[in-house]
């Protein structure tokens, strides 16, 4: 769980342990050396968990005369020894290797982002002009701002600096599809900020969209007031979290990448 706090991309995490898991691998069986460049490594597709997978074994084995399998299985035993807090790791034929982000590494850094957005004081009001291609990336962050500013009038929660990320079996508080579906969609977009190599409008146009509207899902289903704010609190206040990680994402997307604007209100 150290280096959690580091890195703002959990690709950028798993590299660094699966740059470790290699080195070991490498000293004890004579391999040739990895670089992070050269390990294969995306991102799969799920609504209920983040996963990233691998196939650095099956790369390996065209190299060293050995099954795939046996290749992934003596990587995986090695990543788990240097992470058992912080990935879940499964083999899948014919030498896959899964890797599956523990709840409270997801729980730190989300509150990374909440962290970052903080430390930046917040969005200035202005006057501004919006761009009909950037609007539903304008509008999401807007919303945000307006849920934020709600929150903060009525008083309803706890310090930003300790939201109630995971209940007592250290699980996150967020497992409604369309919060998993935000945080997956933050995830991706926070390592194409780390590793993309283009800068084209489009590409962070296509990216903001896909935050916003996974944004939108989010708040049509996973409310934070009426009976959420009684019976559920922390919840509530998880909530509230992913809106402030949201914002920020959004806030950096449009002034950063699209030159735009991010209007607190609309």
């Amino acid at each position: 769980m150290l280096q959690v706090s580091k890195y703002t991309s959990i690709k950028q995490l798993i590299y660094y342990y699966l740059l470790a898991a290699l080195s070991i691998y490498a000293n004890t069986q004579g391999s040739v050396c990895i670089e992070k460049e050269k390990i294969p490594l995306s991102k799969g597709r799920n609504d209920k968990r983040v996963l990233y997978i691998t196939g650095i074994a099956l790369r390996l084995s065209k190299y060293e005369n050995l099954p795939a399998m046996e290749i992934a299985e003596v990587i995986a035993s090695h990543l788990s020894i240097e992470s058992d807090d912080v990935f879940r790791i499964q083999i899948i034929s014919p030498g896959w290797i899964h890797v599956e982000l523990a709840h409270p590494v997801l729980a730190a850094w989300l509150q990374r982002l909440v962290s970052l957005g903080r430390e930046e004081g917040g969005t200035k009001k202005e006057n501004v002009s919006l761009s009909c291609s950037l609007f539903p990336v304008q509008y999401a962050h807007a919303r945000c701002c307006s849920l934020m500013r709600l929150v903060q009038q009525e008083e309803l929660f706890i310090s930003a600096d300790v939201i109630p990320w995971l209940n007592r079996e250290q699980k996150l508080r967020l497992n409604h599809p369309a919060e998993f579906r935000l945080i997956n969609e933050l995830v991706q977009i926070m390592d194409e900020l780390e590793y993309s190599s283009a800068d084209a409008l489009v590409k962070w146009e296509k990216a903001g969209l896909a935050v916003s509207q996974a944004f939108e899902n989010f708040w049509c289903n996973c409310r934070i007031w009426s009976e959420v704010k009684t019976t559920s609190p922390e919840l509530a206040q998880a909530r509230y979290g992913l809106i402030l990680a949201t914002q920020w994402v959004l806030k950096f997307l449009l002034e950063e990448k699209l030159g735009a604007f991010a209007p607190v209100e609309l």
